[in-house]
């Protein structure tokens, strides 16, 4: 999908306004580093690819200005990139998810949003408020624009998508299932590994002949048919926000508790019975990160 000859700019601190901007190769990280995914490259992927098919002009418009030239105006091409770049950038690992109570199955901003050590706000809502805030500045043209767009793009397209994976809103004991071993048929796997990855790779292999963009075209089409009725509420975002995050952790959870935990304790042997029950579920959020990437956006840039 990325090639090794490409370079993405990258900025430390510049997603909390400032600091200094670094040229890294996207392909020594990959190779330095072991990758853990939210949603995994095809999830990502496929939340990209939705949200950019259905944006305004004007959006589509920001998206291809924001986006390096070599993406070749992809969006989802670099979906994935937030996954690669917090191991240098060890201050963004957080906002990649929310940690909820135990077994409560509702979550709260003000008493989850906050990171291992307590500071408010470092969370994945969190973050894709903030991000969604840099980039309402895209249109001041200020000479010197206080904060990387570009970036702020990337992280939003990305924690929209992290923030619609079940687990990634999960129970604070086990860390979203990253501390639940159990076998995904012959193979022992973390159960948030299983919904970051595993759900959408054996759908892939089997439905779709392991071409990630039949599977994207099929979730699409499911959207304007099968869902069609459901869009606009998707779409929707309350008390004239630009986005509500709050609304997609509290979903969150909720598909945490009644789908992703459920059957799923230490040691368990997950096959058919789990993957074909699960697998609506995976495709829901998957097309409604998607739309509501693409609303997102739209309220941005007009």
């Amino acid at each position: 999908m990325m090639s090794c000859i490409f370079s993405v700019v990258l900025g430390a601190k510049e997603a909390m306004g400032c600091g200094r901007i670094q040229i890294i190769t996207l392909c020594s990280l990959l190779l330095l580093f072991p990758v853990i995914h939210g949603w995994g490259t095809v999830g990502h992927l496929t939340v990209c690819r939705i949200a950019q098919s259905r944006l305004s002009k004007a959006a589509a418009d920001a998206v291809k200005q924001l986006l390096p030239a070599y993406a070749e105006n992809d969006l989802g091409s670099l979906c994935i990139w937030p996954d690669h770049v917090k191991f240098i950038y060890h201050w963004s690992s957080a906002l990649h998810y929310i940690n909820t109570p135990d077994n409560l199955c509702n979550y709260q901003y003000n008493r989850d949003c906050k990171d291992e050590n307590g500071e408010k706000g470092r969370c994945v809502a969190g973050a894709i408020n903030n991000y969604t805030s840099q980039l309402l500045t895209y249109n001041s043209h200020s000479s010197q624009p206080k904060y990387n767009l570009t970036q702020a793009l990337l992280f939003l397209s990305h924690f929209i998508g992290d923030i619609h994976q079940p687990l990634h809103v999960g129970f604070t004991s086990d860390k979203g299932g990253n501390t639940i071993d159990v076998h995904w048929y012959t193979r022992k796997q973390n159960l948030h590994h299983i919904w970051d990855d595993n759900i959408v790779e054996t759908a892939e292999e089997r439905f779709y002949d392991s071409n990630a963009e039949e599977l994207v075209d099929a979730i699409k089409q499911n959207i304007t048919t099968e869902w069609a009725d459901e869009v606009k509420g998707w779409e929707t975002c309350s008390l004239n926000k630009t986005a509500c995050p709050d609304v997609y952790a509290s979903e969150g959870i909720k598909a945490a508790c009644d789908w992703a935990y459920k059957g799923a304790e230490e040691g368990s042997v997950l096959e058919d019975e789990y993957f074909l029950s699960r697998l609506p579920i995976v495709n829901w959020r998957l097309a409604q990160g998607g739309v509501r990437l693409a609303a997102t956006l739209n309220r941005i840039f007009g």
